[in-house]
């Protein structure tokens, strides 16, 4: 039986993820992400998307961000007619991933139309895909629960488990099936979670013995800090912020990491580490996410559960927090005055509400720029993380006199130390290779080396397009 891996993403970078598996000439996929990143860059590489819909068997989707589940769009309007598995909590989180991005594609292409048409120039920019596209891949989506194997294709059976990433993200277990030989299992990661998360549970090691893992690298050399020097840091910050009268701004992903600051939050304010301060949660889609949140509790670990369930606390709202959902409100938001706490997406700072909170706010010195998430190369957020002491937002140049802070233990992706600890959990009895995948090269060298150094001998670091033989 011939097994072939490759990617179309993600291959010595962070975002796109879009891996292949070919088996006796069958198709799968496993994600199907946008790139993010520079603008045009991005744009030019996710227009630029092709893969033959008849070659794919299926679709697994590991989780809802968009950087893997961006381009489902418009993988099902070139063609593709086949089922997009993945969890329950997934499915409803990637159709409103994937239907924010139709509605601000939508936004930006009649922005640039009245801006050719005043500046007598020809109009030649058009959305990727349309909301229509969206409902479409939503209503391929096949949902499975964690732990319920199930045959996706000719001898292929697929099996999620937690990976304690985001509300619902899923290692895929792809077990192959061959006459007369063992089954070949191959593990696909996705982005693997941490332990000791708020929220969501631990990442599972009860995945059965793999022969290949596919393994996500994004924080392959860096470290994070504990969460309770991340909680007296935000203390810290906060009373700052009070006394300075100033603003913090926390550019955030919609999904998991807007939940997870509401939940300290929440805890610092009723452990009385913070006194009282209005927030503002100034994005429609992580109002919308913070919903959907509510309706699986499938996912919750044990704390939240007891809490949410059993004492009908509500760990992801309180008093202090307003989500703001007008354009009008999001605008007043910069006429009033400090302190205050705004969080609002794009994580990266490259769209969204957050460019005119950062274009109002950052010249400001009594405000603070709080970075809670991993920006890619070549982003706004990744240029004001740096220190750059100007910055271009939207059509104008802006001095960066805020101050900028990062706080490294709200990563949802494991550190090479707790990727280490998971592979060292798990079965590896049967392991003869490890592919990296979805990290830039320079945490991917370094976690190759630090892999091999605690007995992981066999590492790859896969290659844009470039074919590996599972035998």
């Amino acid at each position: 039986m011939a097994i072939t891996l490759y990617s179309l993403g993600a291959a010595q970078e962070v975002t796109g993820s879009k891996h292949i598996l070919e088996i006796n000439g069958h198709c799968y996929m496993i994600d199907c992400g946008a790139f993010q990143g520079k603008r045009k860059e991005s744009d030019d590489k996710n227009r630029n998307f092709e893969f033959p819909p008849d070659k794919l068997e299926a679709v697994i989707l590991t989780h809802g961000h968009f950087d893997h589940c961006g381009l489902l769009p418009v993988l099902v309007k070139k063609g593709f007619k086949g089922n997009i598995y993945s969890t329950p909590a997934t499915r409803d989180l990637a159709s409103l991933v994937m239907m924010d991005s139709a509605r601000i594609q939508a936004r930006d292409a009649e922005f640039l139309r009245k801006q050719a048409k005043k500046k007598g120039e020809k109009f030649n920019w058009n959305p990727i895909f349309d909301e229509e596209d969206c409902v479409k891949a939503s209503n391929q989506i096949v949902t499975l629960s964690y732990n319920r194997p199930l045959y996706v294709g000719p001898e292929v059976q697929l099996e999620f488990f937690d990976a304690g990433h985001i509300l619902g993200s899923a290692f895929a277990d792809v077990n192959i099936r061959q006459s007369g030989k063992e089954d070949v299992r191959v593990l696909f990661t996705g982005d693997l979670g941490r332990n000791d998360k708020p929220i969501v549970r631990n990442p599972s090691t009860e995945v059965p013995a793999p022969d290949y893992i596919v393994l996500e690298s994004t924080y392959g050399n860096r470290l994070h800090e504990p969460t309770d020097i991340a909680l007296g840091e935000i203390k810290q910050l906060v009373r700052e912020t009070i006394n300075k009268k100033g603003k913090i701004i926390i550019p955030s992903f919609a999904i998991e990491r807007t939940q997870e600051i509401i939940y300290y939050l929440h805890l610092l304010v009723d452990q009385r580490q913070i006194p009282s301060i209005p927030i503002y949660v100034d994005s429609p889609m992580a109002s919308n996410a913070t919903s959907i949140f509510r309706v699986h509790p499938e996912c919750y670990d044990a704390s939240v559960t007891e809490a949410f369930l059993k004492h009908h606390k509500n760990p992801f709202g309180f008093g202090d927090l307003q989500f703001v959902t007008s354009v009008e409100e999001s605008k007043a938001l910069n006429e009033k005055t400090g302190p205050m706490i705004i969080i609002s997406a794009d994580g990266m700072c490259e769209a969204g509400r957050v460019l005119h909170h950062l274009a109002n706010n950052i010249q400001d010195e009594r405000n603070t720029i709080l970075i809670v998430g991993y920006m890619a190369e070549n982003t706004l957020g990744r240029r004001i993380l740096e220190g750059e002491k100007e910055v271009h937002i939207m059509d104008a140049w802006y001095k960066v006199n805020a101050k900028v802070q990062k706080i490294n233990a709200f990563s949802a992706h494991a550190d090479y130390k707790e990727t280490t600890e998971w592979l060292k959990k798990i079965d590896t009895s049967k392991l003869k290779k490890i592919f990296l995948v979805h990290g830039e090269t320079d945490a991917q060298n370094f976690l190759k080396n630090h892999l091999e150094e605690n007995g992981f001998k066999d590492i790859t670091i896969v290659k844009y397009g470039e074919s590996y033989s599972l035998d």
